[in-house]
Order: structure tokens, then sequence, then C-alpha cells
């Protein structure tokens, strides 16, 4: 992300509340498949800042972000018929996010910027915040810069897939299963990529976690 722009902080639910909202979700979208259609300004709005914040944190670009969204939202409403609750909606319209998202940065050979105050705030990387404890204050605006430039030459490094997987899991807060269902893969591969891609970020970082 660029150094300049304001995270955007996603708005983390529970599984008890996302099992809940699957529910509410559900008659929804029986009744918009009925004919009720003015009812998908309802997800919309439910949806909207989950699904911004996620896209930007692959994009760092506001414009894209806003494009995004809308035509993640214009897809699930062309094909809310073909919804038919094998997964939440919530899983549902994050996949059809995520993969017009994997699609722009392919085509568009876009990176995505990680600060560190990102990865500090939600808890990704204990090691960082650990060697971060043991500076003294006099050093720790000079070890941040350093670090967080360090942290955004390792992130652009992985592809897009493990990038992904990391935004989903570490920023927006989801469990292995959902990140599966919404990159349509194993469990197993969601846990590989997040090991592959912790492990490059140690290497990359040793000497920041000494």
């Amino acid at each position: 992300m660029n150094i300049s722009e304001t995270v955007i902080k996603p708005l983390i639910t529970t599984s008890e509340e996302r099992i809940s909202e699957a529910s509410e979700d559900i008659v929804l979208i029986q009744k918009i498949q009925a004919g009720e259609v003015a009812l998908f300004d309802k997800l919309v709005k439910k949806y909207r800042e989950r699904l911004y914040s996620v896209i930007y944190n692959l994009t760092s670009n506001r414009e894209d972000t806003a494009d995004l969204t809308q035509e993640a939202f214009i897809k699930a409403f062309r094909s809310i018929n073909k919804f038919k609750g094998n997964s939440s909606f919530f899983t549902w319209i994050y996949r059809i996010a995520v993969n017009a998202t994997i699609s722009h940065l392919k085509k568009n050979k876009l990176r995505r910027f990680f600060s560190f105050e990102m990865i500090q705030e939600e808890g990704a990387s204990e090691e960082v915040l650990s060697a971060l404890c043991t500076k003294v204050t006099s050093e720790k605006s000079v070890f941040l810069k350093e670090l967080q430039e360090k942290l955004n030459e390792a992130l652009q490094s992985l592809s897009i897939s493990h990038r992904t997987v990391i935004v989903l899991y570490e920023i927006e807060g989801l469990s292995h299963q959902e990140i599966a269902q919404v990159m349509e893969s194993s469990e197993g591969t969601v846990r590989s990529r997040l090991h592959y891609a912790k492990q490059q970020l140690q290497v990359l970082l040793k000497d920041y976690l000494r």
C-alpha cells in the first residue's frame, strides 16, 4: 500500500455473527429471486464496506477500488438467480470481488504495497512486534521507516495468490475455510500459501527480527 494512503480497516465479524447473517441473507435472496429486486440494495448496504476493504487492501487504489466494488455488486445482481445457498452470500460476493480484483491486478500488473502500520494493527507478525519492543524510543522511528520499506519490498515479491491469502486472513480476518471457499481451493492450499508467504517474509526480514 502507498505509505501516504490511509489504511482501510475491515469490519470483521465473528463466525457466530456470520452464521446469523447468512440465515438472514437467504431469506432476503429468496425474495429477490422471487421478483423483489429492489431488496438487493439491502445487501449492497450491508456488505459494501467489507467488500471495499478487501478490494482496497489488494489494490491500494481508491478509484480502482470504487470501480471494482461496483463491478462486483453488478455481477452479483446479474447472477443472483444462480445463487443456490451452497455457501453464504458473504462468501459468494467475496469470491466475485476477489476474482474481479485478481483479474484487474494481472491485467495491469499492479503490486500491492503493505504498510507496517497495517501489520502492527492487525497483529500479523509477532516477531516484528517483539523486535520493536526491544528498541528504545529514540531509535524506533528510524527502525520503523527502514522496516516498512523492507516489508513493502518483501510483500511485492509475493505472487498475487499469496498476497490475496494474506489479505483475507491477516487483514480481513477470514478463516481458512472461508478463504478456501472464496478462492475455490482447498484449505490445505490456503494453509500452504500462508505458510510459504510467512516463511518468505521471515527470510527477507531476518535482519529486523534478531
